[in-house]
């Protein structure tokens, strides 16, 4: 189970860079602002900084 847990996990890492790779796209597009661009990367720098630090590290405490 932890195992799945940790991958499951990765995965979502995974996903979220490559939502940070498609908000670079965005404002490079000019399709958001750079002020959106900044709001947005930063919480998905905080979830990263969720799912790693916090859950991937340490999966006992969500398990």
């Amino acid at each position: 189970m932890k195992k799945t847990f940790v991958s499951k996990l990765t995965d979502c890492d995974a996903e979220n860079t490559e939502t940070q790779a498609w908000l670079e796209y965005s404002v490079a597009c000019e399709y958001i602002s750079v002020e959106l661009f900044i709001e947005l990367t930063a919480k998905s720098l905080e979830v990263g900084k969720l799912i790693n630090y916090n859950m991937i590290n340490n999966p006992d405490k969500f398990s």
